[in-house]
């Protein structure tokens, strides 16, 4: 992804010696966008969350949970595999995992990219909100669980129950699933959704994943309004 031409000197956090605290207010403090490497991240909790400042952050190894939570602005890159949560909450910027994730991946993120480059566990894109997710690999079960807005694109298999209780997200999926959740069905794929598609894949640089080759998922609208009737169904 491009480099943004205002940013700063490179800025180098061992977290060997330094804190994961010492790390955030760093980046927090710093009010100029700077190239950011995280060294020796050692699966620690919480790293890079928050930034509300253009950084471009590189983590050179495994992440625990909730890395770049509540991201703003900034682009950071995973070069290992992260724990529960990441790019939880997420209002803009980037986010690019170049291993797998575990579950709830993306959860409640209401804007911005997350880029998976392995496979994502269980239940990513839980409650969506308007962010776009791009995982080039498998999702687990109940991925985008209720779902609002935004998107979640899987170039691999989905579990069983996706989308369930889903609202307007859109789900791109090009292998198979395993079930659809309650209130999820298959919808035509029209000119407008081939064109959304092919800008997510080109947005998470997959230019080997065509956007032909995937069918879209949405909302039945059957459970937007409680009836008793349909009790068994939610």
């Amino acid at each position: 992804m491009a480099v943004p031409d205002a940013i700063q000197e490179a800025l180098s956090v061992d977290l060997a010696t330094d804190s994961v605290r010492v790390l955030n207010q760093r980046l927090h403090s710093d009010l100029e966008p700077r190239r950011v490497q995280v060294m020796n991240p050692a699966g620690r909790h919480s790293i890079a969350v928050g930034i509300a400042v253009a950084h471009e952050v590189e983590i050179d190894g495994h992440v625990g949970y909730y890395c770049a939570g509540m991201n703003q602005l900034a682009t950071v890159r995973v070069h290992g595999n992260c724990g529960v949560g990441v790019a939880e909450n997420m209002m803009s910027g980037s986010v690019i995992v170049e291993g797998s994730a575990s579950q709830s991946a993306g959860a409640s993120a209401r804007g911005g990219l997350l880029v998976v480059h392995g496979d994502a566990s269980a239940r990513c894109g839980i409650s969506l909100k308007g962010a776009e997710i791009v995982v080039r690999g498998s999702v687990g079960h109940m991925s985008a669980f209720m779902a609002q807005k935004g998107s979640l694109v899987v170039c691999g298999d989905a579990g069983e129950a996706l989308g369930d209780s889903l609202y307007e997200a859109r789900l791109y999926v090009r292998g198979s699933v395993a079930e659809l959740g309650a209130d999820c069905v298959e919808k035509e794929m029209r000119t407008e959704h081939l064109e959304h598609l092919s800008q997510l894949l080109e947005r998470a640089e997959l230019d080997d994943v065509q956007a032909s080759e995937f069918r879209r998922y949405g909302s039945a609208r059957e459970l937007y309004n409680f009836h008793v009737e349909n009790l068994g169904s939610y």
